[in-house]
């Protein structure tokens, strides 16, 4: 796990210096740079050292058939195959790779994955991809073609930003980096503007800079010394696999083994591994395996509690009561970081970490607890991220499958529905989900599906920007993301496929996966997520519908399967996010921070919402009428964005403070 940087172009080779700076936090074990000045390629690298912590792991590696790898890049000149990688990220497999490799007559240098890759790129090209099992995100430099191949895991799980710029391409971890070139285009995308407001995110490959895009997951670009690029998948979404006839024993039974597999897999490393721990079934059925697999060490958790009360005021239930009964139950170490109403006053910082305007204040639960990991000497640890996304868990997959009730009567009854619950008083948390859940009643079923995933409807997202920018991207649809992939999809593919589908290429990379890596390595932690293991998901994806989702049971086969080994209240609790009580911030502690970030002033200046509009919204969502505590603040991170990175020119702001462990 680690962060790379670099470029293939007329650069100057001191660009290299400057990135590997921005993204010290990711790698502070080591650091390396290599620039090949005649052909215009170079390469930057951080350490997290993971697996094989000695020297021979140190990056940018390079390597030959005959001798293996070395760090020394006078091996490029050396032999006509060399090669030379800067990558982040693990190989799961890598074990089994090396063995068949070494059945070919490779030579191995080192212990670690990344020669691994490096000798089966050597052996198989560009078809060694899909054979890797891992999470990465990889520039590697084949001397012999001078050709430069970046690559992105099939889940999107590690970031990889590109930029064009007028000298060549630019790469790297963390958008800040590639900030560094003073002739990366400082323009905003007015697409990515409206899909920011829209979703709370940017489906990739847009990001909120017209010059930069993200290589999309399970991709792979490949440019020549001349500048000629091709682009193309090595991996997807399992979708497009038959339904499997499979009974509710043997599905238990599967599922249990493959996540036990998937744990082991993933619990490969050099140093302690440890888990997040909610609570709920994912996080406590992935520190039930670990400590069957880990017999003879324990497994340090960490979760994190709410002062005075305070997440309770949002309606959420807290999770630290459900965690120290799994750890009770399990006979494992639970530590807990204490935080409050004090983690408001981090969002900028949380800006500046997270390179894009996520507005998900969740982002510092994933601070706040992988600071205490590392200070309990943990380097990894395991998250329950992609459970909801793969076995169902999400409020709107029940939506979905309660449309059978309604989605057959005629168009001017659903949108009789639909203004009934839109008018019922926004501040009751039911009445909220229901308003959301037929909010795009009238629409048909692909468009309906599609709405669940916007926070604002096309018509309410286009009336809070200024008539310049509502003339660049009015016309565009919020929806288009959703409906290519779901155009995509196998014609017969159930709808609950279609919404989970929509769930992994976006949701769960371009936000969830998004926000734990950079929140993660900003303190020098690696995440894991074992269940975007390839082969867990391929058999989530085959599960009959009824596996998934039983009236108001979500993930009810995985439920089944899971109680022989978890206490019944943990596994049936009522479902809760992971977040923070925002919406009781917006109206106290963040209170002048909307009125200073959401100002006239403030609006006009920076040119890009409405200032009516804005305030509009803000007097709907504190006099109750409307819910728009996550539009709004998606609104300020935007612009604390545009503050951050293109007022002050990218400097760190000032860090979030400490909570207590």
């Amino acid at each position: 796990m680690c962060g790379i940087a670099g470029f293939l172009g007329r650069f100057d080779g001191q660009l290299l210096g400057r990135m590997s700076e921005m993204i010290a936090h990711r790698g502070p074990d080591d650091a390396g740079v290599w620039c090949e000045s005649t052909v215009g390629v170079g390469f930057a690298h951080r350490r997290l050292s993971i697996i094989d912590l000695s020297p021979r792991g140190k990056q940018p590696m390079f390597y030959t058939p005959s001798t293996g790898a070395t760090s020394d890049p006078k091996s490029l000149q050396l032999s006509p195959k060399a090669l030379a990688v800067v990558f982040n990220g693990e190989i799961y497999n890598y074990r089994e790779l090396r063995a068949e490799l070494e059945g070919k007559g490779c030579r191995f240098n080192t212990t670690c994955d990344t020669e691994v890759l490096l000798a089966a790129y050597s052996a198989w090209g560009d078809a060694c991809l899909p054979k890797l099992n891992g999470m990465f995100a990889f520039a590697l430099w084949d001397s012999a073609c001078r050709r430069l191949l970046l690559a992105r895991d099939a889940m999107g799980v590690k970031p990889l930003y590109l930029a064009h710029t007028p000298r060549g391409l630019l790469f790297a971890s963390e958008l800040k980096a590639l900030l560094c070139a003073p002739d990366l285009g400082r323009n905003l995308d007015p697409i990515a503007l409206k899909y920011y407001v829209s979703y709370l995110y940017c489906p990739s490959p847009r990001t909120i800079l017209a010059a930069v895009r993200k290589l999309d997951p399970g991709s792979m670009l490949t440019v020549d010394s001349n500048g000629v690029e091709a682009t193309r998948r090595f991996a997807g979404l399992p979708y497009d696999q038959p339904i499997s006839r499979i009974d509710e024993v043997e599905a238990g039974a599967e599922l249990r083994r493959l996540l036990m597999q998937a744990v082991q897999r993933q619990m490969v490393a050099d140093v302690p591994v440890g888990s997040f721990l909610s609570g709920g079934l994912d996080s406590s059925s992935l520190v039930a395996f670990a400590r069957q697999h880990a017999a003879d060490r324990r497994i340090d958790c960490f979760t994190i509690g709410f002062r005075n009360g305070s997440s309770s005021q949002d309606g959420m239930i807290e999770d630290l009561p459900f965690a120290e009964r799994v750890a009770g139950y399990l006979g494992q170490p639970l530590h807990t970081v204490w935080v409050g109403s004090e983690m408001a006053q981090g969002f900028e910082r949380m800006i500046w970490q997270l390179d894009e305007p996520l507005a998900d204040p969740a982002a510092l639960n994933v601070l706040y607890i992988c600071r205490l990991a590392r200070k309990h000497g943990i380097k990894v640890l395991l998250s329950g991220a992609g459970g909801d996304d793969i076995f169902t868990g999400y409020r709107r997959h029940y939506a979905l499958m309660q449309e059978r009730w309604w989605s057959w009567l005629p168009r001017p009854a659903r949108r009789a529905a639909k203004a009934f619950a839109e008018a019922m008083p926004q501040g009751n948390p039911f009445c909220r989900r229901l308003a959301k859940a037929f909010r795009h009643a009238d629409l048909d079923s692909r468009r309906r599906l599609a709405g669940y995933f916007l926070w604002l409807d096309n018509a309410a997202t286009s009336s809070l920007f200024s008539p310049e920018m509502r003339a660049v991207n009015g016309a565009t649809d919020s929806m288009q993301p959703c409906l290519d992939l779901l155009e995509s999809l196998p014609a017969g593919t159930p709808p609950l496929n279609q919404m989970l589908a929509i769930d992994s290429r976006f949701f769960l990379t371009d936000h969830n996966l998004n926000y734990t890596d950079k929140m993660s390595m900003a303190t020098g932690l690696e995440v894991r997520v074992p269940y975007l293991d390839p082969d867990l998901m391929v058999f989530a994806a085959r599960l009959p519908v009824k596996f998934k989702q039983r009236g108001k049971v979500g993930k009810w086969i995985f439920k089944r399967a899971m109680e022989p080994l978890l206490p019944r209240e943990v596994i049936y609790r009522s479902k809760t996010g992971f977040g923070v009580p925002l919406r009781s911030w917006m109206q106290a502690e963040l209170r002048d921070v909307v009125d200073d970030v959401l100002s006239e002033t403030t609006l006009r200046r920076r040119g890009i919402f409405d200032p009516t509009a804005v305030q509009r919204l803000v007097e709907l969502d504190r006099s109750g009428r409307e819910d728009a505590s996550y539009p709004l603040f998606q609104l300020i991170c935007i612009e604390s964005w545009c503050r951050v990175f293109l007022d002050r020119g990218g400097a760190m702001p000032p860090d979030v403070p400490a909570a207590r462990s």
